[in-house]
């Protein structure tokens, strides 16, 4: 049969029309029946792979490896003494030199098998505790990077909305103004964030300027609450200071006021009253002073108080992408405050009963905080 030539073009786009359909339908039918043949495959392979993580989880090893080792070490000592009663019955029985034929002692032997087994198991157990601690790091790292790049994301993002909108509609100058200062709150975040990276890093490096100078601790706090008061529109802070007299001390005031900066921050950011409150108050005592800084927040568990100032820890469930902050501002408050010789503590009453963070120090040689200045 001989097949006809098309006539004209017409025909011949049609033709031509006609085998691509037929060669798109052959196509599609292999790819399903390879897809659906690679998807067995795969479920098959997955399967296998969930069932055998199990056995291969370096818990399970660990534990495989000490019974293991456990067990050779009383197998030997017991082989060791099986084979030595043996001897010894050879020995009384045919009246041999025992010295010549033991030379060592079967004791020290074993004990010093013993002190050898005990240190590969001591081994065992740091390299195992090392691994513990460097996979939960791991884990703070990539929960880190993931919340950051949401907390960089958040604010680029609200950017670019409000320039569309500026872009493609005429707006009255009060929405301009609002709009305006959104975007100025946005910069004010990424410049935050940004500025607490570097400050740790440089912290860390111990690139930061070293520059100490003695201060009135009072005065500065009262000061950067001054400065601030733009950042923190809807809050309420306020000084306490039951005798006034100054608290001079020996400060770096770029890296305090990043201190202050992170401690404001997480008294009003972490806040759902209506009005968030920030009450700073100066408790001096013989041993120093304690400075307290009281917020009217979410609160904090009591078991997270131990842990919120650890490295890119954040309260809550750490894949949870809602939970609120970095994991670096607590951290970086107790680096600063370590670079002062100061102590800082948390204490909270649970959710939704605020939180308090104290400053302890000690006073410089030769002043005395607890002396009342006369009026």
């Amino acid at each position: 049969m001989v097949t006809p030539k098309p006539t004209g073009k017409k025909e011949g786009l049609q033709a031509f029309t006609i085998v691509l359909q037929c060669w798109r339908q052959t196509r599609q039918g292999i790819t399903a029946i390879d897809i659906d043949k690679a998807n067995s495959t795969g479920v098959a392979i997955m399967s296998m792979t969930r069932s055998a993580r199990w056995f291969i989880h370096p818990i399970l090893v660990f534990i495989l490896s000490v019974v293991a080792l456990a067990a050779s070490l009383v197998l030997y000592i017991y082989w060791y003494l099986k084979v030595s009663a043996g001897l010894q019955r050879i020995v009384m029985t045919y009246q041999l030199d025992q010295e010549r034929l033991f030379e060592f002692k079967t004791w020290v032997v074993i004990l010093v098998l013993s002190i050898l087994v005990g240190l590969i198991v001591v081994g065992v157990f740091i390299i195992f505790a090392y691994y513990q601690k460097t996979w939960r790091l791991y884990r703070l790292q990539r929960n880190f990077i993931d919340s950051f790049t949401h907390e960089l994301k958040t604010p680029v993002a609200s950017l670019r909305l409000y320039l569309e909108t500026f872009k493609h509609h005429e707006l009255p100058r009060d929405d301009q103004i609002r709009y305006i200062d959104f975007m100025l709150n946005d910069v004010d975040r990424l410049l935050d964030n940004i500025n607490r990276i570097l400050q740790l890093a440089r912290i860390e490096s111990g690139s930061y300027p070293r520059e100490f100078v003695q201060t009135d601790l009072a005065a500065l706090i009262e000061r950067f609450r001054d400065n601030s008061a733009a950042l923190f529109p809807n809050g309420v802070v306020t000084i306490d200071n039951p005798a006034p007299r100054p608290f001079p001390f020996n400060l770096n005031v770029e890296l305090f006021d990043t201190l202050l900066m992170n401690l404001f921050s997480n008294a009003m950011r972490y806040n759902d009253s209506p009005q968030p409150r920030l009450n700073i108050r100066f408790e001096p005592h013989p041993e120093g002073l304690d400075i307290r800084f009281e917020d009217n927040g979410i609160g904090i568990e009591h078991k997270e108080l131990g842990k919120i100032f650890k490295k890119y820890y954040r309260a809550g469930k750490s894949d949870d992408m809602t939970t609120r902050g970095s994991g670096i501002g607590l951290y970086l408050v107790k680096q600063i405050a370590r670079l002062h010789k100061i102590r800082i503590y948390a204490e909270s009453n649970g959710p939704s009963n605020g939180s308090v963070f104290i400053l302890r120090l000690r006073p410089p040689k030769g002043v005395d905080w607890t002396r009342r200045v006369a009026a």
